[in-house]
């Protein structure tokens, strides 16, 4: 079960390195855009259908990421009261009943959306560059089946910390600052 759990994250979390260099193309596509429509006058017709598109696949395809590192925002003011076992039986529960019916319409929906896109060779109408978006309408159901994936190893998770009583550990990936700083010890005081 640790393999599939790990398999699983792994292709999460490669995912999310790979599409987190879409922030540094947006900004150099903003940086150059704001250079040229201030310093020289000439604005570029492409540069806000880049900005929209490298977010929106960045937005897409960090969300199985969050959810590998279990990054998503968790009201848990009773839940982290919970001991591990009701902690993983709730979240189990809510995998079922909320997260995988709205991943599976993110994935149908988006098939539907993507496909037609393809058909007609969708451009876009906010730039006279008509850019060509297809492409990326095709990430939406892509999103949508790696998050079901991703989906299946958190209720793996569950499953084994109902068993065990222990939540297994996530892959190393980044970390927040202040956790970093939460776990550095401190000197003891001199004692007087």
């Amino acid at each position: 079960m640790e393999k599939f759990i790990y398999t699983i994250e792994g292709l999460s979390v490669w995912v999310g390195r790979a599409f987190g260099w879409c922030i540094l193309i947006l900004t150099f596509s903003v940086s150059y855009e704001v250079f040229v429509r201030y310093a020289l006058n000439a604005p570029t017709v492409w540069a806000f259908d880049m900005m929209v598109q490298m977010y929106g696949a960045l937005f897409l395809m960090a969300g199985p990421y969050a959810l590998a590192q279990d990054t998503h925002v968790r009201g848990d003011v009773l839940y982290r009261l919970f001991p591990v076992r009701w902690q993983a039986r709730l979240d189990f529960i809510l995998y079922l009943l909320f997260f995988f019916p709205g991943m599976m319409a993110l994935f149908w929906y988006g098939m539907e959306i993507a496909s037609d896109s393809w058909r007609y060779k969708e451009v876009s109408w906010n730039s006279p560059a008509r850019i060509q978006i297809y492409f990326f309408k095709t990430l939406i159901p892509v999103a949508g089946f790696l998050l079901m994936l991703q989906g299946l190893a958190e209720l793996a998770r569950c499953w084994r910390a109902m068993k065990t009583g222990v939540w297994m550990k996530r892959l190393d990936d980044v970390r927040e600052t202040e956790d970093m700083l939460m776990d550095v010890e401190t000197p003891e005081s001199p004692k007087t």
